[in-house]
């Protein structure tokens, strides 16, 4: 396997032989396709900040994410989720695949 990118918390593997990558989230080493890891790209970049500073939006300041068709379940708070939105954007950004973030195309 191939690392791709290591963020704090995660890292990204691509394994060329099985063509598949793997996400280890720290509790758990996750395979996904390309069609997934692009799911949880989309499902990632969604996730609005903003909401876990303002108490009546998030009052705990979790995520409940869940990959690869409800197979796996993760619970992030804001520092484990600001540390995967980096991981992928520099993860796709060295795979080749990046695209614009809404910051960024505003």
């Amino acid at each position: 396997m191939n690392v791709i990118f290591q963020s704090t918390y995660y890292t990204l593997y691509q394994a060329t032989k099985e063509r598949c990558f793997y996400v280890d989230l720290g509790q758990k080493m996750v395979r996904m396709s390309l069609c997934q890891l692009l799911s949880l790209r989309h499902k990632v970049m969604n996730i609005t900040i903003e909401d876990h500073f303002h108490s009546d939006l998030n009052a705990h300041g979790f995520e409940v994410l869940m990959l690869c068709n409800k197979e796996h379940l993760f619970i992030l708070n804001t520092l484990e989720i600001l540390d995967l939105k980096n991981l992928i954007e520099h993860g796709f950004a060295a795979m080749g695949l990046s695209a614009k973030t809404k910051a960024l195309s505003q």
